[in-house]
C-alpha cells in the first residue's frame, strides 16, 4: 500500500526554505495573465538551452533516434520548440498546483468524454495512458475536474517537494499511487477507479522488455502494461492534453479505448503500448520529454545510443 506523504512540522526546516522561496516565486508569478507567463515561459525555455547543455543534447538524439529521416534543419527547429515547452511545463506546473477550477476551465477545451462515461456504463475501470508531455501536470488537473481518478507517480527525493506534488495533483483527483504499486493498481480497475498511467519511460532491464519505439528497434519498455491489462481488464484510453500556439489555451484530446490489446506476452502488450504512445506523441511532438534519456537501457552487450 503507497503511504502518501503528509505536511509535517519537519518541512519549515531550514534546509527547505529555498525550496519555500522557490514555490512562493511559482505561486505568486502564476497570478499573472496568462498571455503573460505563455510569453514568459517560452522565453525561459529558450534562455533555459544556454545552460541545459547536455539536455539539449539528449533530446537533439532521441529526435535524431526517432525520426531518422526528419531533416536536421527540421530536427533542430523542434528542439527549440521543445525547450519552450520545457519552460512553460514549469510555469504549467504552477497554474496545475495553484489556479482555482475555474481559471483551469476558462483556458481548456476538452473532448472524448464520452469514452471514460461508456467505460464507466460497462462497469470498467480506466487505464488512462498519458504520455510524459511536458504539460503532463496541467492535463492531470484538467482531467481530474472531469474525472477524478488515482494518478501513479514516482515518488520525490526532496520531501517538501513529494508533499506538494502530491497534494496539487490531489486537488482535483482521488489519491496517488507510487509506480511500484502494481497490486494497488490492479485493485483499484478492479473498484472501478481511473489510473492515470503513463508507460512511456525507461524503467530499467529489470522491468523491461525491449520493443520498438518510433526509429529505435530495442527500446526498453516496461512489462507492468502486461501485469496490469490482464490481471485488471480495463478499459484501456490514451489522452493527450496539449498546449495550443500562440498563447490559446489548451486541449486535452480523451481518444477512444483501444480494442483487443494482445495479451500473448509481455513483448505483444509493450508493443502495441508503445504504438498507442507514438500515435498520441505525434499530436504534439514538440511538447514531448525529449531531454529525459528514454534508451539509456540497452540489452546485453549492445553500447549505449547517448
Amino acid at each position: 500500500m503507497t503511504q502518501l506523504p503528509q505536511f509535517t512540522r519537519a518541512l519549515l526546516h531550514p534546509r527547505y526554505w529555498f525550496t519555500w522561496l522557490g514555490i512562493a516565486l511559482l505561486y505568486v508569478l502564476v497570478l499573472l495573465p496568462y498571455p503573460l507567463l505563455y510569453r514568459f515561459g517560452c522565453g525561459l525555455g529558450r534562455l533555459a538551452m544556454r545552460f541545459m547543455t547536455r539536455r539539449v543534447a539528449v533530446a537533439r538524439r532521441n529526435l535524431e533516434l526517432c525520426f531518422p529521416e526528419m531533416p536536421e534543419a527540421e530536427r533542430e527547429a523542434m528542439v527549440g520548440r521543445n525547450f519552450e515547452s520545457v519552460g512553460m511545463g514549469l510555469i504549467e506546473t504552477g497554474m496545475a498546483w495553484f489556479w482555482p477550477d475555474w481559471r483551469i476551465n476558462k483556458w481548456f477545451q476538452v473532448s472524448g468524454l464520452e469514452h471514460i462515461a461508456k467505460a464507466h456504463q460497462e462497469s470498467k475501470g480506466v487505464l488512462l495512458i498519458g504520455m510524459h508531455f511536458l504539460t503532463l501536470e496541467l492535463g492531470a488537473r484538467i482531467f481530474g475536474i472531469h474525472n477524478p481518478g488515482i494518478g501513479v507517480y514516482r515518488p520525490n527525493d526532496n520531501a517538501l517537494l513529494d508533499w506538494l506534488q502530491t497534494w496539487g495533483r490531489m486537488r482535483s483527483n482521488k489519491s496517488m499511487l507510487d509506480r511500484k504499486d502494481l497490486k494497488g493498481m490492479i485493485r483499484a480497475l478492479k473498484n472501478g477507479d481511473i489510473i492515470w498511467y503513463a508507460p512511456d519511460h525507461d524503467y530499467g532491464p529489470k522491468s523491461s522488455v525491449f520493443v520498438p519505439f518510433f526509429g529505435v528497434e530495442k527500446a526498453a519498455s516496461t512489462k507492468g502494461s502486461y501485469l496490469l491489462i490482464r490481471s485488471g481488464q480495463p478499459a484501456v484510453i490514451p489522452f493527450v492534453p496539449r498546449r495550443l500556439p500562440h498563447g490559446r489555451g489548451y486541449e486535452m484530446v480523451i481518444l477512444p479505448a483501444e480494442e483487443n490489446v494482445p495479451l500473448d506476452d509481455e513483448s505483444a502488450t509493450a508493443a502495441r503500448m508503445n504504438k498507442i504512445v507514438e500515435h498520441g506523441v505525434l499530436m504534439a511532438p514538440e511538447q514531448y520529454m525529449w531531454l529525459h534519456r528514454r534508451f539509456k537501457t540497452r540489452p546485453a552487450g549492445e553500447p549505449s545510443l547517448y
